[in-house]
This record gives C-alpha cells, sequence and structure tokens, in this order.
C-alpha cells in the first residue's frame, strides 16, 4: 500500500508526514500554551484538554506504579488476595492505559509526561492512517493531505461543536480536538481508523490466504477497541455492519465468498464481545450512576454528523453520474457504509430499546466518521482530476489544505483558553504533590494514605501525581472502590471537615451548583447534554438532601473521623479556611508551602482504632 500511494507522486508520503505533523502540532498546543502561560515558570504537569482526563490520568500512574488492573486510585481500594473488586469502567477498558503505562514505565515516563505524549503519537498516526487511505482511493497524495487535515481538523465542526459556537454566538467553546482527548479515546482513534484500509483491502483481495490474514487482523484492531473505549468499539461495529451489508447487497456475484467472509470476521468479533458481556455483568454498581442508559425507542435524527453523513452521499450519487466511482467498488462501498454509520449509531435504540449518552457518539467518533466519508465521497467525485495530477487540482488541495490548517488553530485558540486558568493551578499544586509524593515514601501502605484537599480541583488531580488516595473528589465514583452511598457520605465528610452545614448545601443546590448535584445525584441531574430524560432537581429533594446532611453531621463521630484515617490536609495558600471542625479530630502542623497550596501533616487526636 505504502509503496502503491508514494508511486503517485515522488515523495507523496512527505505528504503524509506533514499530515500527521501538524495534528502533533496541534495536540501538542495546550501544553505549548500552559508552557507560554506560566512564563518559564513550570512545574512539569501537563495541561488537560478535558477535565475528565484526569480520572483517566490518575488510573494511567497507577498501572504505572505497577498497580492491578483493577485499581482505585481515589481510595486506595486496589484488588488483593482475599479483596476481589469490583469492575470499574477503567478495568474493563484496560487495553488503551496498559498501551500507554507498559511502554512507559520500561522508559521510566511519568504520568503527566505519558499523557502528552500518548495525545502526540495518537494525532500523528491518526493523520498519517487518514492520509493513506484517503490517497490511495484518489490516486493523488495532494488529495491525501487535505482531506486528512479536513476530516480531523473539522471533526469538532461536524459535530456542531468546538469553536464554532463562540465565533457565530450560539454557544461556547467546547471541545478541543474531541478525538485527542487523552488517553481516551485518542489511542484507540487511530486504531479504529486503520481499519478502514484493512477492510477495504479485504474487500478487493481476491486471495482467500490474503483475506485470512486480513480478517484476523481486523478482528485484532477491532478487539482492541473493544477493551478501550465504549464508543469507539460500537461505532466500529456499526460501521462493520453497515459495511457487510452494502458488500453482501451491491456484490451479488461475489456473495457466497463475502458472506462466509463476514461470518468468519462476525464469529472472530464475538469473542471479545463475550469477555467484555462477562466483565461488565461484574460492574461496580457506581457505574450505572456515570453512564445514564436510557429506555426509549425515539429516533434521533437531527444531528450534526448525519447532516454530514448526508452531504457525503450526495457526492458519492455525483461519483456515479460522473462515472467515477463503480457503486459496486470498494472505495464506493466504504465511503457509502461510512455515511450511513452516523445514522445507525443515533437510531440503534429503536431497535434496541437503549441509548446511552449519544453526544458522545456526536463529538468524540460519529462527527470523524463523517468527516471522513465526505472527504472521501468528495474525493471520489474528483478522481479523474486528482489522479491526473494537474497543477489545478494540486493547488486546490494545497489551498483546502491550508484552509484545514488555520482552522485548525482556530479551534486551537478558542477551545484551550477555555482551561488555561485552570491548567495553570493545575501545574501550581505540583510542588504539593512532590511534597506528598515524599511523604509517602516512609508510609508502610502510600496508596491507602488518604489526604483532606479543600480545592476539587487539587483533589482530582492529586492521584496523577502523589500516591495517596483523596478523601474525596469529582471523579472518585467512577472506580469501584466506593459504593454510591459511600461516595455520598465522603461528600458530606468533605463539607464537614470544612465546617459547612446544611444551609449552605441548600444554598448550593438551589443555585445549581453542579459539582454538589454530581456527587449527591449523579452525572445525569445537572445538564441535559448527556441524557434525553434529564430532570431538574426538584426543591423536595434538595431539602431532603439538606437534611440527610444534617443528620449526618449530628452523628458525627470517631468513626467517621478517622475511617479513612486522614494524614494530611492541603490548602490553597489564598483561601480563608474554617478548621473548627478539623482540628476537632485533628492535630495539624504549622503547614509547609509548596506551590500554590500549604500541605499540612495530621495527627488523629485520639485512638483511631
Amino acid at each position: 500500500m505504502l509503496a502503491q500511494v508514494s508511486s503517485k507522486v515522488p515523495g507523496g508520503l512527505i505528504l503524509g508526514v506533514v499530515a500527521g505533523l501538524f495534528l502533533a502540532l496541534f495536540s501538542a498546543y495546550p501544553q505549548v500554551k500552559l508552557l507560554y502561560n506560566l512564563d518559564g515558570e513550570w512545574n512539569g504537569h501537563y495541561a488537560y484538554n478535558d477535565i475528565d482526563e484526569v480520572a483517566y490520568a490518575a488510573y494511567l500512574k497507577a498501572l504505572i506504579d505497577g498497580r492491578p488492573r483493577k485499581n482505585d486510585p481515589y481510595t486506595g481500594r486496589d484488588e488483593a488476595p482475599g479483596s476481589p473488586q469490583p469492575e470499574s469502567l477503567f478495568s474493563i477498558q484496560f487495553a488503551a492505559p496498559y498501551a500507554v503505562a507498559i511502554p512507559s514505565r520500561i522508559l521510566g515516563v511519568s504520568a503527566p509526561t505519558a499523557m502528552t505524549l500518548s495525545g502526540l503519537i495518537a494525532a500523528f498516526l491518526s493523520a498519517f492512517i487518514l492520509f493513506l487511505l484517503i490517497a490511495r482511493i484518489s490516486g493523488s497524495p495532494w488529495a491525501g493531505l487535505a482531506g486528512s487535515l479536513i476530516a480531523l481538523c473539522g471533526g469538532a465542526l461536524a459535530a456542531g461543536e468546538g469553536a464554532i459556537g463562540e465565533i457565530l454566538g450560539t454557544g461556547f467553546s467546547y471541545p478541543y480536538f474531541p478525538a485527542f482527548r487523552r488517553y481516551l479515546p485518542a489511542v484507540p482513534f487511530p486504531v479504529f481508523l486503520a481499519m478502514l484500509p484493512l477492510m477495504w483491502h479485504w474487500l478487493r483481495e481476491t486471495e482467500t490466504s490474503r483475506r485470512v490474514w486480513l480478517t484476523v487482523a481486523a478482528a485484532i484492531l477491532f478487539s482492541f477497541t473493544v477493551f478501550s473505549y465504549f464508543y469507539t468499539w460500537t461505532a466500529a461495529a456499526a460501521w462493520l455492519a453497515c459495511f457487510g451489508g452494502l458488500a453482501l447487497l451491491l456484490r451479488r456475484d461475489d456473495l457466497k465468498r463475502n458472506l462466509y467472509g463476514f461470518a468468519a470476521l462476525a464469529a472472530a468479533c464475538a469473542i471479545p464481545l463475550a469477555i467484555y458481556a462477562l466483565m461488565l455483568s461484574r460492574r461496580a454498581d457506581t457505574l450505572d450512576h456515570v453512564q445514564l442508559l436510557v429506555h426509549t425507542r425515539e429516533p434521533d435524527l437531527f444531528r450534526f454528523p448525519v447532516y454530514v453523513g448526508v452531504l457525503a452521499i450526495v457526492a458519492l450519487i455525483g461519483a456515479a453520474w460522473r462515472k467515477t466511482a463503480d457503486p459496486r467498488g470498494a472505495s464506493f462501498i466504504l465511503t457509502l457504509s461510512l455515511a450511513l454509520t452516523p445514522v445507525l449509531l443515533f437510531n440503534q435504540q429503536v431497535i434496541t430499546g437503549r441509548s446511552l449518552q449519544p453526544i458522545h457518539y456526536q463529538v468524540f467518533i460519529g462527527n470523524y466518521i463523517a468527516s471522513t466519508a465526505l472527504v472521501l465521497g468528495l474525493a471520489i467525485l474528483f478522481k479523474k482530476e486528482l489522479e491526473n495530477g494537474a497543477l489545478a487540482a494540486k493547488a486546490v488541495c494545497a489551498s483546502l489544505a491550508t484552509l484545514a490548517v488555520i482552522w485548525g488553530f482556530v479551534e486551537c485558540h478558542y477551545t484551550v483558553r477555555v482551561l488555561d486558568e485552570a491548567n495553570k493551578l493545575r501545574d501550581g499544586h505540583t510542588p504539593a504533590a512532590q511534597l506528598l509524593k515524599r511523604e509517602a515514601e516512609a508510609s508502610e501502605d502510600p496508596f491507602r494514605a488518604t489526604i483532606f484537599s479543600i480545592s476539587n480541583i487539587h483533589a482530582d488531580d492529586s492521584p496523577t501525581v502523589s500516591p495517596q488516595a483523596v478523601l474525596w473528589a469529582r471523579h472518585q465514583h467512577v472506580f469501584a472502590g466506593l459504593g454510591w452511598q459511600e461516595s455520598k457520605e465522603r461528600y458530606y465528610k468533605q463539607l464537614y471537615l470544612q465546617t459547612l452545614d446544611d444551609r449552605w448545601l441548600e444554598r448550593r443546590l438551589k443555585n445549581g451548583d453542579f459539582v454538589s448535584m454530581i456527587a449527591l445525584f449523579g452525572w445525569g441531574r445537572h445538564s441535559d447534554r448527556l441524557t434525553s430524560q434529564s430532570e431538574p432537581l426538584t426543591l423536595e429533594e434538595i431539602e431532603a438532601e439538606s437534611r440527610n446532611f444534617r443528620a449526618f453531621i449530628e452523628g458525627f463521630d470517631e468513626m467517621e473521623a478517622y475511617n479513612p484515617l486522614i494524614t494530611h490536609a492541603v490548602v490553597p495558600v489564598d483561601w480563608e479556611v474554617d478548621f473548627t471542625n478539623l482540628d476537632k479530630w485533628y492535630e495539624r502542623d504549622s503547614g509547609t508551602k509548596a506551590g500554590n497550596q500549604i500541605v499540612y501533616r495530621l495527627k488523629p487526636r485520639s485512638d483511631p482504632k
């Protein structure tokens, strides 16, 4: 394949490298922006481009540290002999983090550095793989350059998200290059893209032995996505269903051979799915509070990726009319299957009766499937001009590639700045985390030692750098160490130790504080973005939760104070904190300033036993 592409234009593969380097540059933009904002005062942390990355980074650090697959970096409750743990969102999706953690551990790379590098590598590979596919189908490396950049730089645009909302005044700038959120969905994303040229060759292949090897390779890639990210593997399954169905429908003269081939591939893909189902049956109850499964059979046709897929179908109709494509050809079938996949992704619930946060399909994978279909459709439509290598065709491709790069920088500018202040704060936390890491070296069980951090950002981010558990953090309930009720009680304790009361909580809930809503009611009550059945909190629910917290305060005793035993308190240097309740149960030292935090060492005032 490489030889075929490069033979079209001397040095053609260099254009693929150029596309990859641009996407790697965009992936590095948040880190570069952080270094610029800190003006040489960098403490070594990575810049996240999505607040959910902290949980992925914490799990990654745990794997780098040699902890088991079923670990909980927020509570330290890892699986051990005699202490089995249920499956979590992370332990089921283990393939991608292990793909990053194993080389990082061998090379001595830290979790923050690994997060940055995983994004860079995934972005480069994604662009290069798309370049190869588009260049091969169009016969023009220049089309491969333009197409790969358009599909990836325009991914957020194809979702109706990203910078365009702020530019048009219809929304806000979010998210930043969603496919490259580290390390999920970034790592399995190029794996999914690699399946496209693989199956394109599979459909064109006439030798049975080669088809067998391509089937095995496709099944391996699919298996990796299964154990990496739910929305990637389900999108891959939907696309394979579309691809197989169209191949059987449109290539009737090769029906028997294709039917056997797809049956073999389906059987191979069923093996990882069976294992996945078994693991899912052993999940923690907190997983259901996070995933927000909705039972519905309502169709969902009004999504931006669906619109983009329709444009791709129009391009294919034009290609058939211009006779630049054979409707029975592999390129036509591949492109049409990609164009139809978003419709299936957003409407599978009509058959299954279940819908799981379709916004993730819109932002993380369905939009890129649709944008890839569109550039392939256009490449097929103008294949005669592109294949001839005319100067005008190259100039158009170069101009489109330039526009795509410009838009890529626009996306970076608008969407990265949303998290500029948070990233500066996180980097300022690093000296405190490093101090805690040194303190942990003297601990018999550093992963179970627990810190009380008042800053939500620091508590969420702390396990990425230091080994200690945290009393409460925004993302702790996505792991399996805590049941839902215990997770809520830990939030109560977090508030109690800050000397906050039930009246404070009631005011916050009435004012729409999303942190309290997530901690006490789950992720589906603060926004209708994640679920179509989101309902705002009622006054009765808020008052009931306030009463529950008051009862918790009134019943607070030594068992609550010392379970878990807190070894450190971490407080931002510029915050005024009332330590009245904390000081009832713990003795504090004078504190050590580290970065933008003060770290207090704590000793229980009573026997914690």
